[in-house]
């Protein structure tokens, strides 16, 4: 139990980092991390033996993840206060994450893993459970997809522009 504990208080933030940029949305990573963690919990000792258990984790993640996109309304959730908004980082760019929503789910798990985990295409497809061939392929899709985002070309050209 404390070694689980100590992995959640060390990977904790990069694994919620990674579930924020699949959801768009603190509350629901908050809800997919805790889930992909409860889910993997049982497995701790023996996974960690045999392996990487953050691997394990991350693949509970992305699979939870691709399983509640279809199945969630993804739609504006009225608030009180606006949200605390920090400094500003590539990641939380509106457009991107918006740009990010119109990738399929497997597609955006793939930019999510590749770009912002910077995991290699093995650990990717190790990651979703699929071939390296699958990755590749969602891969390609997912930028010529986001090439094409109106949200993310005029955002370069107003970076060019400076």
């Amino acid at each position: 139990m404390d070694d689980f504990a100590e992995f959640v208080a060390a990977r904790g933030p990069a694994l919620w980092r990674a579930a924020w940029l699949l959801t768009g949305d603190r509350a629901l990573a908050d809800d997919l991390l805790q889930t992909a963690l409860t889910r993997s919990w049982p497995h701790f000792v023996r996974v960690s033996r045999a392996g990487s258990f953050e691997a394990y984790v991350r693949r509970v993640l992305f699979t939870t993840y691709a399983g509640w996109r279809g199945r969630r309304w993804h739609g504006e959730v009225p608030t009180g206060e606006l949200p605390d908004v920090g400094q500003h980082d590539e990641a939380t760019d509106p457009d991107l994450l918006r740009a990010l929503d119109g990738l399929s789910p497997r597609q955006r798990a793939v930019v999510v893993l590749r770009y912002f985990e910077d995991l290699t295409e093995v650990e990717t497809a190790a990651a979703m459970g699929c071939s390296v061939g699958s990755v590749k392929s969602h891969h390609s899709r997912a930028l010529a997809a986001l090439r094409s985002s109106p949200l993310l070309v005029e955002t370069t050209l107003a970076e060019e522009a400076r």
